[in-house]
């Protein structure tokens, strides 16, 4: 995992182009953990426990929100 800092109220898609632009491009959706219950390291066994959320272009980023994009491309 890394972390980017992006300004406080950017949408889900601005996030994806802080990370790099064809991200933002294709954006798909993403997909939202809180970090708190991603502690384990495990992103994907968050989401099986019921603790991943999905989020379209204008979901709001959190602080602490562990997002994985999905993107075409």
């Amino acid at each position: 995992m890394r972390a980017w800092t992006i300004r406080k109220g950017a949408t889900a898609v601005k996030a994806a182009g802080a990370i790099h632009s064809d991200i933002e491009k294709g954006f798909i959706r993403a997909e939202v953990v809180r970090w708190n219950d991603c502690w384990r390291g495990e992103f994907g066994a968050a989401q099986r426990e019921g603790a991943g959320a999905a989020g379209g272009k204008e979901y709001v980023v959190q602080e602490g929100d562990v997002i994985l994009f999905r993107h075409s491309g």
